[in-house]
């Protein structure tokens, strides 16, 4: 990945970084692979973002069917 600094404006240039790291899901990947996690606990996590992604799709549709 490459973000040039036009006229020594590093605060813009990083910005800009974070921002294109963000949304290629880096950053939320080194968070995760910061320390290891056990297998158990990965699968506890990936089940309860799961309910999670439910639960919002769910009471988006309900707010949907309330309009």
């Amino acid at each position: 990945m490459r973000v040039t600094v036009r006229e020594n404006k590093v605060d813009q240039a990083l910005r800009v970084l974070k921002r294109k790291l963000q949304a290629e899901g880096l950053l939320k990947e080194l968070r995760k692979r910061e320390y290891y996690e056990k297998p158990s606990e990965k699968k506890r996590r990936e089940a309860n973002e799961s309910q999670r992604r439910i639960a919002k799709t769910r009471a988006k549709a309900a707010e949907a069917d309330r309009r």
